[in-house]
């Protein structure tokens, strides 16, 4: 979503899917045995002489959404089944995160009266992915989520509330919805858990205290000082809380929420989840996956599986290696926001038998300022009026209300060029006293170390700004120039800022001809570091429409099965709206448990 602001913008579709770096797939299935072997992994011929840590139908490996959802299904097959998970927490990013889920025509959002049919969303999912992901798995997983949805809600004490107005990221192609089809947990009391609940992996933000607060609240929350809306959400939003607080619960929402009625959802099934317990390899008999080699206790193990083994381990986003080897320049670990224990480690497991990978190259992205601690991954900030994205050139090369992935796919396409990594977000202090800014309130200062980190950056003209950032001053004074006259008239030739429903979800509504756009023109000036950022990555085992690995050639390896982030995304190099990491996530995780558990053998 770089070019001189005074051409067009790149052609290069609001689909997102970029051109192919020159790093693409190489390497893909040549490395993995030595992986191995440098990391004294005990290879299938030796495993079945380690100790047996029990025999199960299903073994499944990550207890983030895509695993947790596989073994509440596969229990409720009636199979034995067993959860391993390699950090001393359970819920891996799904806690962590918003835990928006993007599943078309589910019963949630009919219920509600959203105007979805299994007909537009297949055209809607086909547009967006293209042909890329074969036909077969859009529709598996067009035609198994819905039922994935009733099955966890009906096996779990979790319900789910439709976001309203999230439009899906790309409204106007075909079969695309400006109010969204989104959904994200409703409130759940943790106390379900007892103890349990300790163990729950913490969220990527703490809600703000004594608050109980939704996905979709957060858009009104940055405009609380300015709308009414916004004011009357945040003071829901402490009403829910004291409420709680009254009942003597323990409220949940978001990535918690769902991790944590999953969880409950498991003990109620009495299905075991096994913490502290990395995998270290697949186990294979015959030429069939029949185990998992993990560490358990600090010494190795043989866990037997009758049926398979699914792995949801998560993506390899904290993996310098990987991304090194698969991913575009520059890049680095610092700047995900996934679960630390995301390393690839199942990923690897499968390229060691031979399981084709794809996407490697590509992850769940999104602008983020690095600051101190951990990144924070940036959404209403860059698309609210009164700011701006520049380059290291100190022009505009992108959309700044694009959807996120789309916004770092541009930033790769065009850094080559002209540089973009790191790029620089604008704003005014009229912006400043207006909006939230991550956690900090209006008009507040900024704490120190984002300005120490060199994450944050103020003056009091454009042209010290830009000195202080390392751009080009008269470029952008230009920049701001050019924009503060387009956006007094409420439009964006350059690069169609409002243009897309999508474009107008973090917005103001009282600032008018056009809520994306706003002039800065109060001192002094803000400057955000911004760099490409992910939610995890995006690539790993090619699937089938059931859920199974496949080899290169297309052949099935038996027993194995792979969902989440472990797996290629069905999503492509795209992203149909918010929750399209999750959605497919529980979805393929309850399609792999259905297949071993028999319920699919003819396709289904």
């Amino acid at each position: 979503m770089t070019t001189d602001m005074n051409s067009a913008p790149p052609a290069a579709s609001r689909a997102g899917r970029p051109g192919s770096p020159s790093r693409r797939r190489v390497l893909a299935g040549a490395a993995g045995a030595g992986l191995a072997v440098a990391a004294g992994v005990p290879q299938g011929a030796h495993a079945a002489d380690l100790p047996p840590l029990g025999t199960y139908d299903v073994v499944v490996i990550g207890s983030g959404a895509a695993g947790m959802t596989a073994a509440l299904t596969a229990a409720g097959q009636g199979l034995s089944c067993v959860v391993v998970e390699k950090a001393p927490t359970f819920g891996g990013s799904t806690a962590r995160s918003g835990a928006g889920i993007w599943i078309p025509n589910n019963p949630v959002i009919l219920a509600a009266g959203v105007p979805d049919t299994p007909a537009k969303a297949a055209a809607y999912l086909a547009a967006v992915v293209g042909p890329e992901v074969p036909a077969d798995r859009q529709r598996a997983f067009l035609t198994h989520g819905p039922a994935a949805i009733s099955y966890v809600m009906a096996h779990s004490p979790l319900r789910f509330r439709w976001m309203e107005g999230y439009s899906d990221y790309y409204p106007e192609l075909p079969g695309g919805l400006a109010n969204g089809r989104s959904i994200e947990p409703d409130q759940l009391d943790g106390r379900i858990l007892g103890a349990e609940l300790a163990r729950l992996n913490p969220p990527y933000m703490d809600v703000p205290a004594g608050m109980v607060v939704f996905s979709a609240d957060y858009k009104w929350l940055a405009l609380a000082a300015v709308n009414a809306k916004g004011a009357a959400v945040a003071a829901q939003c402490l009403a829910r809380g004291t409420a709680a607080a009254l009942r003597g619960e323990k409220p949940l929402t978001m990535g918690q929420s769902l991790a944590a009625g999953l969880r409950a959802g498991l003990r109620s099934a009495g299905v075991p989840v096994w913490l502290n317990t990395p995998l270290t390899d697949l186990h294979v008999e015959n030429g069939t996956v029949t185990g998992a080699v993990v560490t358990r206790d600090g010494a190795p193990g043989l866990i037997r599986a009758r049926r398979g083994v699914i792995v949801g381990s998560g993506g390899f986003e904290h993996n310098a290696a990987m991304r090194d080897r698969y991913q575009r320049q520059p890049i680095g670990t610092d700047w995900t926001v996934g679960a630390k224990e995301n390393t690839g480690d199942g990923i690897r497991a499968g390229e060691r038998l031979g399981a084709a990978l794809d996407l490697m190259d590509d992850a769940w992205w999104g602008p983020a300022i690095p600051v101190p601690g951990q990144p924070y991954f940036c959404l209403a900030e860059r698309t609210l009026p009164g700011g701006l994205l520049v380059n290291g050139s100190g022009r505009r090369f992108v959309n700044e209300a694009a959807p996120y992935s789309d916004v770092v796919h541009t930033m790769y396409d065009v850094h080559d060029t002209d540089p973009a990594i790191p790029s620089w977000l604008i704003v005014d202090q009229n912006y400043r006293n207006r909006y939230l800014f991550k956690d900090v309130l209006p008009a507040l200062p900024f704490p120190d170390d984002w300005y120490d980190s060199g994450a944050a950056h103020k003056a009091w003209t454009l042209d010290a700004l830009a000195t202080s950032i390392g751009v080009p001053p008269a470029a952008l004074r230009t920049t701001v120039d050019r924009f503060n006259s387009q956006a007094r008239r409420g439009e964006d030739p350059d690069f169609h800022r409002g243009d897309s429903a999508y474009d107008h979800y973090y917005t103001d509504p009282s600032v008018l001809p056009n809520p994306c756009l706003a002039p800065l023109r109060l001192p002094p000036f803000h400057a955000f570091r911004i760099v490409p950022g992910d939610l995890g990555t995006k690539g790993g085992m090619r699937t089938d429409a059931r859920a199974r690995v496949l080899r290169p050639d297309g052949s099935v390896i038996r027993g194995l099965y792979a969902a989440g982030n472990a797996s290629a995304a069905v999503m492509g190099r795209s992203y149909a709206g918010a929750g399209s990491t999750i959605g497919p996530a529980m979805t393929f995780g309850y399609i792999a448990a259905r297949d071993a558990a028999g319920m699919l053998q003819g396709g289904g």
